[in-house]
């Protein structure tokens, strides 16, 4: 697989655990998005960063790739090998949060990227949350074709469209919140993360990456 190969050069071991460090602050900060007693869905999990250091009652990590699912979710994680367009495995209204991290640029069209919107709308309870984190072109232009594995483009207001056309309530909006790659902007060490997360109006200036958090 294409993806598996890049994403195996674009990483060393090193930068994997770095990021593993400082994604626990930054889960600690959206955490205020998951219920702790719920059920949290990890939409493209990859190396799970998220969906490990996340707080849940019960976890879900959906990915293509089997061996990642295999190398990086922690204990206890349900892995499902499965396309984020066909969750055929979750039931409907059965999950409280699911979490989307630099996922939809991957996807080869809109009709597929809405296809998931629509997935992810049916496994949420009414009044669940989608949140989705994602490079926002119009603060990363210049660097945004920099990854061969790049395809769709998305600012935060064309995601909006998406996602009222497939029924979600939007509510939260950061058009810039996280810098646009782990290799470059946000600093490794964790107590500097969570001063980054702390410090808004830095957001303003190297904030690349948007969030959105929607409703069904």
């Amino acid at each position: 697989m294409l993806e598996t190969e890049i994403y195996r050069l674009r990483f060393s071991e090193g930068e994997l655990q770095a990021q593993a460090l400082w994604w626990r602050p930054i889960c600690r900060y959206l955490q205020r998005y998951v219920p702790r007693d719920g059920v949290t869905l990890d939409l493209g999990a990859g190396f799970c960063h998220f969906i490990n250091n996340i707080e849940s009652r019960m976890k879900i990590a959906v990915d293509i790739n089997e061996d990642s699912l295999r190398r990086f979710a922690a204990r206890g994680v349900r892995c499902i090998v499965a396309s984020a367009t066909c969750l055929d495995e979750i039931p409907d209204s059965s999950v409280d949060s699911v979490f989307a991290s630099n996922l939809y640029e991957h996807f080869s069209s809109r009709e597929e990227v809405a296809a998931s919107f629509r997935e992810v709308y049916r496994v949420l309870r009414p009044g669940g949350r989608f949140i989705v984190l994602q490079p926002n072109f119009r603060y990363c232009s210049k660097r945004y074709f920099d990854f061969f594995d790049h395809r769709l483009i998305f600012t935060h207001l064309g995601l909006i469209e998406g996602l009222r056309s497939c029924g979600f309530d939007v509510g939260t909006v950061v058009p810039r919140f996280l810098p646009y790659t782990s290799k470059s902007g946000l600093p490794s060490a964790p107590w500097l993360v969570r001063l980054y997360l702390r410090v808004r109006p830095v957001w303003r200036m190297l904030g690349a990456q948007m969030l959105l958090v929607a409703r069904r």
